[in-house]
C-alpha cells in the first residue's frame, strides 16, 4: 500500500483536524505539508466550507490535488478554477428551509452556492460563523436566492441542537440528508452525498485509482470519507464515533499539529 510517495494522497478535514480553535494552521504542519509535497506526495483538504471560506488559507499552504468542498457537494480544481464534479440539493429544499426557519426563529441559516453565501436568517451564532469563515454573506429571503444550492447550514447553540434535530425528525422529510457537522451546526446535503462519495469521485475522475488515500477527520461528517479511504487517521480530539472507524488515533490533538504527526506516520510506513 505504501510503496511510492508519488502515489500517496493525504486529505484532511479542516476545522478540528487541520485547524486548531484559533483557525490558524500550525507552523509545524505547514512546513510538514510543504516537505511532503517536495518529496512527491499529494496533499488536499475536504471541508464543509464554501470556496470563499477556504480561499483565505491557501496563502499559508498549498494543495497539489483537487479539493472537496461543501461536505462532498463539490470536487474542485483550484489551479483551473473549475468544478470537476458537483451535486446540488433538490429544488424542494427551499420549502424545507422556509418551514424550519418559520418555526425556529432562533436558528441561523446560510445557503452555499458557487458564487456566494446567502443568509436568510441571521443570528449572533451565524454572524460569528461568517466572521470565522471570512465571508461577506448576501442577506435575503429564501425565495430571493438563486438555485443550485450545494448545502444548507443551520447554526444553533449546542444545548438547543437536540430540539432542532427532533423537530426535523418529526417532519420525516425525504430526498435529502440531514447531517450534524459540529456541536453547533446542522446541515442539509444532497441525498447520499458526503466527503466519502466525493473521495470516490476523486479516485475515478482524477485518475487516482492506484493511489493510497490517507484521510483525516474528527467529526461525524468525516466518517464516510474515513471509511472510503485506504487509511483513516484522526486526532485525539475526535468524537468517539470517528475513533471507532479509524486505523490510527493520534496521541495529539488538532491543537498540536495533528497533520504533521500524520505525515510522520506516513513516512514511517514508506520507510523514508
Amino acid at each position: 500500500m505504501f510503496e511510492d510517495i508519488n502515489k500517496v494522497l493525504l486529505i484532511t478535514d479542516m476545522d478540528g483536524t487541520f485547524l486548531p480553535s484559533s483557525k490558524i494552521p500550525g507552523q509545524r504542519s505547514i512546513e510538514a505539508i510543504a516537505d511532503f509535497q517536495r518529496k512527491g506526495g499529494k496533499f488536499s483538504i475536504a471541508t464543509g466550507r464554501a470556496i470563499q471560506a477556504a480561499q483565505q488559507y491557501f496563502e499559508s499552504f498549498s494543495v497539489n490535488c483537487p479539493i472537496i468542498m461543501s461536505n462532498g457537494g463539490m470536487v474542485y480544481d483550484l489551479d483551473r478554477k473549475k468544478q470537476i464534479h458537483d451535486v446540488f440539493v433538490p429544488d424542494f429544499t427551499r420549502d424545507i428551509v422556509s418551514e424550519i426557519l418559520r418555526d425556529n426563529p432562533d436558528v441561523g441559516c446560510e445557503v452555499l452556492t458557487l458564487d456566494a453565501v446567502y443568509v436568510p436568517q441571521m443570528t449572533p451564532l451565524e454572524a460569528k460563523h461568517n466572521v470565522i469563515c471570512k465571508v461577506k454573506p448576501v442577506l435575503c429571503g429564501v425565495d430571493e436566492m438563486p438555485g443550485d444550492w450545494y448545502k444548507v447550514l443551520f447554526a444553533i447553540e449546542p444545548e438547543k441542537m437536540e430540539r432542532l434535530m427532533d423537530y426535523v425528525d418529526k417532519r420525516g422529510w425525504t430526498g435529502v440528508d440531514f447531517v450534524r457537522s459540529a456541536p453547533e451546526y446542522y446541515e442539509i446535503l444532497p441525498q447520499n452525498i458526503s466527503k466519502g462519495s466525493a473521495l470516490e469521485k476523486m479516485r475515478s475522475l482524477c485518475g487516482m485509482e492506484d493511489y493510497t488515500f490517507v484521510a483525516m477527520g474528527d467529526y461525524n461528517n468525516d466518517i464516510e470519507m474515513l471509511q472510503a479511504a485506504d487509511v483513516a487517521i484522526c486526532p485525539s480530539n475526535a468524537v468517539e464515533e470517528v475513533k471507532k472507524v479509524c486505523d490510527l488515533v493520534l496521541d495529539v490533538s488538532c491543537e498540536e499539529d495533528a497533520v504533521a504527526a500524520a505525515l510522520e506516520y506516513i513516512y514511517g510506513r514508506l520507510g523514508v
